[in-house]
């Protein structure tokens, strides 16, 4: 995406629910609160908010990079061909969000929650914290995890198959019994192990 393509604009919601071929960047909001919006072509730098709602939007080909957005509420939307990059989104809540091609990378989602997120195409998360981070009821099918910080991430219930957890440490795991029909390498069979083991509150005699 060039920028020299892009429309320099001072707000997200666009013209009659829509904004295309846009440039949003460096803006410092206490609040941002967006419903029923189209966002296609563009992207979205430097943005910091105190407190962000998202809901009802349609994003696709859209780029967030070194955006703060810590603590954002978003729910029923869906997200195609979006990344995030250096962005950090501690203790985000995301509800009954689609994912379609979507990466993050860099991101800090530490004690984020993911309830009832689906991924409908190919979705990764790379380099990425997700401590103390929780998925309840999503569908993360064929989703892949790359040399991420999965320490204390929670999976409680959802589908799981195919989902790619190679090249992490899943010692720290919880709910582990709920990663059904995922892959790992033969390696990382003792880490599950482990994080069994402290589920269950085994002692080792």
């Amino acid at each position: 995406m060039d920028d020299a393509d892009l429309d320099e604009v001072d707000s997200l919601e666009g013209e009659h629910g829509k904004l295309r071929d846009f440039r949003y960047g460096d803006a410092r909001l206490r609040e941002l609160s967006l419903s029923g919006t189209q966002l296609m072509d563009g992207r979205v730098t430097g943005l910091t908010t105190q407190r962000a709602r998202l809901d009802e939007l349609r994003l696709h080909s859209v780029e967030f990079s070194g955006c703060d957005l810590s603590g954002l509420h978003w729910e029923d939307s869906k997200l195609s061909r979006v990344t995030f990059t250096d962005c950090k989104l501690l203790g985000a809540a995301w509800e009954q969000v689609t994912l379609d091609d979507v990466v993050f990378e860099r991101c800090r989602l530490d004690l984020a929650a993911f309830t009832g997120v689906r991924a409908t195409g190919p979705v990764i998360f790379s380099s990425c914290s997700l401590r103390e981070a929780r998925f309840s009821a999503a569908d993360l099918s064929d989703v892949a995890f790359n040399e991420c910080d999965l320490h204390l991430t929670e999976f409680d219930g959802g589908t799981y198959r195919g989902c790619d957890l190679r090249g992490n440490d899943l010692s720290g795991l919880r709910g582990v019994s709920a990663l059904k029909k995922i892959i790992i390498d033969r390696s990382q069979l003792q880490d599950l192990a482990e994080a069994f083991a402290a589920e269950q509150e085994i002692t080792l005699g």
